[in-house]
């Protein structure tokens, strides 16, 4: 059996918010998943709502989005303000709604992973989660 040393042992989810609708907003905002599920190796910050790599290596980051009010809803991914994803759904018949998507990154040391609320668009969270952001590290490189 092979042993990680601690710096290499990366991992993290958050849930949106308790506290239901996000946005809309009048412009893109990047958005602050602040309930920590989990976040080993300290490299999701609730505060600002972004991944920093802790080192260079392959990661792995999911996401889910719900909302449930007729309207658009869809967000960003993106590495160091480049948008690498972007995931919509136009919710017309007002019942919940979801949308998720995945990504494998090569990222370097200090490099910014986070997710985007675009303009007029809106999420929602509440206790139950809905609203997840994940990501780990796969291996070193």
């Amino acid at each position: 059996m092979m042993f990680l040393p601690d710096q290499m042992k990366v991992a993290f989810s958050a849930g949106l918010t308790d506290s239901g609708s996000v946005g809309p907003f009048d412009f893109e905002t990047t958005l602050i998943f602040s309930k920590i599920i989990t976040n080993i190796g300290r490299g999701y910050n609730q505060t600002a709502g972004v991944f920093t790599a802790p080192l260079r290596g392959l990661y792995f980051f999911s996401f889910t989005a719900a909302d449930y009010l007729k309207g658009y809803m869809g967000l960003y991914l993106y590495r160091n303000n480049q948008p690498i994803i972007f995931n919509l759904d136009l919710n017309d018949h007002g019942g919940y709604a979801s949308t998720s998507n995945a990504v494998v990154l090569q990222l370097e040391e200090g490099d910014l992973v986070r997710l985007g609320l675009p303009a007029s668009y809106r999420l929602y969270d509440d206790s139950r989660n809905f609203s997840v952001f994940s990501g780990f590290l796969l291996f070193p490189l």
